[in-house]
C-alpha cells in the first residue's frame, strides 16, 4: 500500500525540499483546460513538488554586478533540470508500488496555443494546471499578496512541479490566506513595474474557490511584470538603458497586456542588425545584437530573467525574515544598503541620429563631423 507519508519520506532522500498532497476533489471548480481531470482523468490525487532557489541567486542582481546566476539558477535550469530530475525519481517510486505518476512540467496556462480539438467533444489539446493554485490546494504553501508562491521555510525563494497520480492518498491542509504572507505591502512598493495592488485594494483580489476552503491574493498586472521581468523597464535594466538611453517609456502606466508584453520583449531579445552586415556592426561593440546582454544570455542559459524579482522575492523575502514569517535563518541580513534603481527619464539627452556612431567618429576622428547636424 501507498501512503502520504511514504512519497514524503521518498522525496526527502531524494533531496526534494518540500511536497504538499491534495485529494482531486479540491479542484473540481478548476476551469476545464487548467484541470487536472482534464490532463488525468483517473487522478485521485495531486502531489506538489518544491525545490528552493538559493538565496544568494540574487545577491549579484541585488549588487548590480552579475545576472547570470538569476536566470539559470532560479529559472531555467532549476525548473529544467535540477527539479524535474528528482521530480521523475518521485514518479518512478510511485509507479513501483504499482500506480500511475503523470509528471507535470510548469507551463503558462494562458499562453496555451490556439487550436482545435482533435476530436469531437474533445477540448483543446493544451491543458495547462495552474500549477501555483494547485500546490495552493496541495497544502505546500500559500500564494502571496504578489501572486507569488510562499513556503513556510523558505518564503518566496521556490520553483514548483506536479505529479498526478491514480493512488488516494491523504490530503495536507489548506493554508488559510495570511499565514506566511503578512500583506505588509512591501511587494508593491518596491515592485519597478508598478504591476501589484495595494494590500488593502479589495476590488482588486482574486479568490479561489478549493471548496473545503477560499484563499486570495492580489490581481497582478501582467503586462507590466512581463515587459519589467524581461527587461523592457529602464528602472531595473542597465542593458536596456546602455542600448536605448533616450528612451523613457512608462512600464509602470502600461496598459499592454502580457501577450503584447512577450511580443516586444522576445524579439527584441533575439534582434539583430541584419541590414547592416554588409558595412560592418552597428554598434560599438562590434557585434549586430540590438541589446547585447539579452542575446547572450538566451544563447548561454535558454532564458532571460532581467528584473531580478525586486518587489515579489527580494523584498518580500527579507520583510518575511525581519518578521521572523520563515523558518530558514541567515546570520547577516540580505540588504546590505539601500536596493537601487535606475531613472526612467535620460540623464542627459543625447543628440544626433545615431549617438554610437558619433561617439566613435568624434574620438578617431576628431572634427570629421564638422557641420554635419545641419545637414
Amino acid at each position: 500500500m501507498l501512503t502520504s507519508q511514504m512519497i514524503k519520506d521518498r522525496a526527502k532522500e531524494l533531496g526534494i525540499d518540500d511536497i504538499g498532497i491534495g485529494n482531486i476533489e479540491r479542484f473540481e471548480k478548476a476551469p476545464p483546460l487548467m484541470s487536472p481531470k482534464s490532463y488525468f482523468p483517473g487522478a485521485k490525487s495531486v502531489i506538489a513538488v518544491m525545490m528552493r532557489i538559493p538565496r544568494g541567486t540574487y545577491r549579484g542582481i541585488e549588487e548590480g554586478t552579475h545576472w547570470h546566476n538569476y536566470s539559470f539558477y532560479a529559472y531555467n535550469k532549476l525548473n529544467t533540470l535540477f527539479r524535474p530530475r528528482l521530480e521523475y525519481e518521485l514518479c518512478r517510486f510511485i509507479e513501483d508500488t504499482g500506480w500511475e505518476a503523470v509528471p507535470h512540467y510548469p507551463a503558462v496556462p494562458e499562453h496555451n496555443p490556439v487550436s482545435e480539438a482533435v476530436a469531437p467533444g474533445k477540448l483543446p489539446p493544451h491543458i495547462v494546471p495552474s500549477i501555483r493554485l494547485i500546490a495552493a490546494g496541495c497544502g505546500l504553501g500559500e500564494i502571496g499578496h504578489s501572486k507569488v508562491f510562499l513556503h513556510k521555510k523558505f518564503g518566496p525563494r521556490l520553483r514548483l512541479g506536479l505529479i498526478f497520480t491514480d493512488a488516494v492518498l491523504e490530503p495536507d491542509p489548506i493554508l488559510d490566506t495570511g499565514t506566511i504572507c503578512t500583506h505588509c505591502g512591501a511587494c508593491q512598493r518596491e515592485c519597478p513595474g508598478n504591476a501589484i495592488p495595494g494590500v488593502k485594494d479589495a476590488e482588486k483580489r482574486v479568490t479561489i474557490d478549493y471548496g473545503e476552503k477560499q484563499v486570495y491574493y492580489g490581481y497582478v498586472h501582467m503586462g507590466r511584470c512581463t515587459l519589467t521581468h524581461h527587461g523592457m523597464n529602464n528602472e531595473i535594466s542597465p542593458f536596456l538603458k546602455k542600448a536605448f538611453p533616450n528612451m523613457a517609456f512608462d512600464v509602470r502606466n502600461s496598459e499592454m497586456s502580457q501577450g503584447e508584453s512577450y511580443k516586444i520583449c522576445f524579439p527584441m531579445a533575439h534582434a539583430q542588425w541584419q541590414t547592416f552586415a554588409d558595412i560592418g556592426p552597428y554598434n560599438e561593440n562590434g557585434n549586430f545584437s540590438v541589446i547585447e546582454y539579452y542575446d547572450y544570455c538566451l544563447k548561454h542559459m535558454g532564458y532571460f530573467a532581467l528584473c531580478g524579482a525586486r518587489g515579489c522575492i527580494r523584498a518580500c523575502m527579507v520583510n518575511l525574515e525581519k518578521a521572523g514569517k520563515i523558518e530558514c535563518k541567515f546570520h547577516k541580513p540580505f540588504y546590505r544598503k539601500k536596493s537601487w534603481l535606475l531613472p526612467n527619464k535620460p540623464e542627459k539627452v543625447v543628440p544626433g541620429i545615431n549617438p554610437f556612431r558619433d561617439r566613435y567618429l568624434d574620438k578617431h576622428y576628431p572634427g570629421s563631423r564638422k557641420n554635419e547636424e545641419a545637414e
